[in-house]
């Protein structure tokens, strides 16, 4: 059988990379200020979907392997990426063997273990613990420790790609000890291990003021001496993309801004002050509108948005989903609110370019008359409001997302576009801190998604999709039976589409497997589970005096940060 080939870094190169010296000793740089204009919520990723949680927490804890600035899987607490070659892989793709790096230690000085790995694969696929990264589990049997420094992971099938489980950033390893009294329906409940994990990362957490502020400090026991240069993180959260950008590139008062979705033409002008630089990278990040399939009329109560309030009485009609997708005009949206760091697209998975489908780009160009005759024919009628109706039902949406300048000005743009078919939409934005941070009390957070639309992005770490494409299998929707963490946001379910998902799981060949993907994407738009819009770049800022930074669109983008260091 042929296998499933992927691009690993050379043992060699990727010991150079994780030994290359700072230019000081440990902390010799003092503070490093980032914003993160979504603050951070929890530092816990198992129980938050957020990309800037999963960052917040990249810090502290630490997977097996993640993946460089170029894509490439790397070794991290391991000696070697297993693969059938170095028999780290078995020949019937059932085991994947991880050889962890002696003498690593948790912040707390005890000794890292195969039996924190086992744990962390226990406490994820427990019962009733809503687990944000199910899906990295996919298949898993058993986890078990051969000894204190050798982890066997156990698939039920053969598996391709056996790396999803404990790789990337959305996969660390967590403490048995810290954390062992918290599985289940318990994992919420633990906020002081969830707020300030131990880790082997290169900082420990020293205050924590949930979507606020995160500060961290050198972590005494990490493996390497001579990092990181900074002795301390500082990590604010709130405002926007745009205050974000100011703080760096034109008053220098803090050294690195994510996430700056701003408008192209305001970017530029802050880039002229001269302080600092834009970094850009595109990996898998898609803006999309995620369309629910489940009623979310406010008089179902806590019914709302779950398998019990029933279909969506009008977002059930296929006719109505294509419609709102052939409506938009892709192009302006990607002139108005992302310039050079944006492309149209129709598909959910647009990279690595293997994986990138054409079968769905019938909503490349838009196009309003065959929108509303899609309408016409299914029979939804327009009324003196020029809003159309069948059967008492109006086509009049809740339509959110986080509140930022760029998605506000695609609102709008989308809402006059969606008016011109005769559907109705009232905006709302909610703070990315809430809409993101994954808190199951709240009604605003983006997975409990009581709305009728909502608008927001996602990628997944590495190249290989099928951990991020088995997101959208029925048994992933979010509900309060899982505290409301499955990653299917439009909740979504097709047999077809589950099939494919197990097909994927089963096929070694990259070109099949490449094939099988585009399938679950062209399902996912042309059945209008959602609306891609535009594939984004990942911009970030950084002032010109701080070094090291290697933006990453595979991984975290704090992925590298214990050999960030200040220019002297």
């Amino acid at each position: 059988m042929k296998k499933f080939t992927i691009f690993l870094a050379s043992t060699a190169a990727a010991l150079t990379l994780a030994t290359t010296a700072a230019k000081a000793e440990r902390g010799a740089d003092g503070e490093v200020k980032v914003l993160y204009w979504q603050a951070i919520s929890i530092l816990n990723p198992f129980l938050s979907g957020g990309t800037k949680d999963v960052h917040g927490s990249s810090l502290v804890i630490e997977p097996l392997a993640r993946y460089d600035e170029t894509g490439q899987m790397v070794p991290w607490l391991v000696t070697e990426i297993p693969t059938v070659e170095n028999g780290g892989v078995a020949e019937d793709l059932k085991s994947i063997t991880w050889k962890i790096t002696p003498d690593l230690k948790w912040s707390d000085g005890t000794d890292f273990t195969a039996e924190d790995v086992v744990f962390t694969w226990q406490y994820c696929t427990a019962p009733d613990g809503g687990c944000q990264q199910a899906a990295k589990f996919t298949d898993v049997t058993n986890v078990e420790a051969v000894d204190p420094l050798t982890v066997k992971v156990t698939f039920g099938v053969p598996k391709p790609f056996p790396y999803g489980p404990f790789v990337g950033a959305e996969s660390p390893i967590i403490q048995k000890a810290q954390f062992q009294d918290c599985v289940g329906a318990k994992a919420p409940e633990c906020t002081s291990a969830n707020f300030g994990p131990h880790g082997t990362g290169p900082y420990v957490v020293s205050d924590f003021k949930a979507n606020d502020v995160v500060v961290y400090e050198a972590n005494p026991h990490y493996r390497f001496a001579d990092k990181p240069a900074f002795g301390k993180v500082t990590i604010k959260g709130g405002g926007d993309a745009a205050a974000a950008a100011r703080a760096v590139l034109e008053t220098g008062e803090f050294d690195y801004a994510w996430n700056l979705q701003i408008e192209p033409e305001i970017l530029e002008q802050m880039v002229a002050a001269g302080r600092g630089t834009v970094v850009s990278a595109f990996g898998t990040q898609v803006e999309r509108i995620e369309v629910n399939h489940y009623a979310v009329d406010p008089s179902l109560g806590d019914k709302r948005s779950t398998k019990e309030a029933g279909p969506h009485p009008a977002l059930s009609d296929p006719a109505v989903r294509k419609a709102l997708s052939l409506a938009i005009d892709r192009e302006i949206v990607v002139e108005a609110g992302y310039g050079a760091a944006g492309k149209p697209t129709c598909n959910i998975l647009p990279a690595p370019e293997i994986y990138a489908s054409t079968g769905a780009d019938w909503c490349l160009t838009q196009n309003l008359e065959e929108a509303n005759k899609l309408l016409d024919d299914a029979g939804w009628e327009k009324g003196s409001d020029g809003v159309r109706a069948k059967d008492g039902v109006k086509l009049s949406f809740l339509f959110q997302t986080s509140t930022n300048s760029v998605r506000q000005g695609t609102q709008a743009l989308v809402k006059d576009w969606w008016q011109q078919i005769g559907v109705e939409s009232e905006l709302r934005n909610v703070s990315a801190s809430v809409f993101f941070g994954g808190d199951p009390a709240s009604p605003d957070t983006f997975q409990k998604f009581y709305a009728d639309l909502e608008m927001y992005t996602n990628n997944f770490p590495g190249t290989d999709p099928e951990a991020y494409m088995s997101g959208w299998l029925c048994s992933r929707i979010p509900g309060p039976e899982n505290g409301w963490r499955g990653e299917n946001i439009p909740r979504y379910c097709s047999s077809e589409y589950d099939a494919l998902v197990g097909e994927l799981s089963q096929t070694a060949e990259l070109e099949k497997r490449a094939e099988i993907a585009k399938k679950l994407n062209d399902l996912l738009s042309n059945d209008g589970a959602l609306i891609p819009l535009v594939h984004r770049g990942e911009s970030s800022a950084h002032i010109n005096s701080l070094e090291g930074v290697r933006l990453n669109a595979w991984d975290s983008h704090l992925w590298n940060i214990a050999d960030w260091s200040r220019k002297k």
